[in-house]
Parts: C-alpha cells; sequence; structure tokens
C-alpha cells in the first residue's frame, strides 16, 4: 500500500496540545489529538480506530477550533487507499 506522507505541522500541533491540556475536552477529541501530535515529526499513520474518533471529533457542535484542528490533522494522515 502507499505510504502517507503528511506530517502533522506546528499549528496544528500546538491545537493538539491545547486540546489535550483542555478540561472540557471529549476523549475522542483527545485520543485525535494524540494521534496528531504522535505524528509530528515521523511518517506514522492514523489507526483506524483514531480516524474514528477524529471524525466524531469532527461533527460535534461541541468541540473546540483546537479539537478540530487536531482532528482534521489526523485524518489528513490515515493511509492513502489503493486506487482500484
Amino acid at each position: 500500500m502507499p505510504k502517507n506522507k503528511e506530517r502533522t505541522g506546528k499549528k496544528a500541533a500546538s491545537n493538539a496540545g491545547k486540546t489535550l491540556q483542555s478540561k472540557s475536552a471529549s476523549k475522542a477529541a483527545k485520543s485525535a489529538s494524540g494521534s496528531a501530535l504522535a505524528q509530528k515529526g515521523n511518517s506514522k499513520e492514523t489507526s483506524n480506530k483514531a480516524a474514528t474518533k477524529a471524525s466524531k471529533t469532527l461533527r460535534s457542535p461541541n468541540a473546540s477550533k483546537s479539537a478540530k484542528s487536531a482532528a482534521g490533522s489526523t485524518l489528513t494522515q490515515r493511509r492513502d487507499k489503493d486506487k482500484r
């Protein structure tokens, strides 16, 4: 399978850190943020479980902009699917 070459940027990593420190952030938002931070500066890819939590965070009307930024970064780093 092709490797995804996306990386977590500075701003997304900063937002992920803010989300992890937030007392009001949901478990899904914190999971997505942790995944985004784990992918900063390396070639790790987002797991299906982390992608599901990131998607849930993006759909949540209560999630902060920081949480949604980290979730978006997490989803961007999913493994590319084969084109058939």
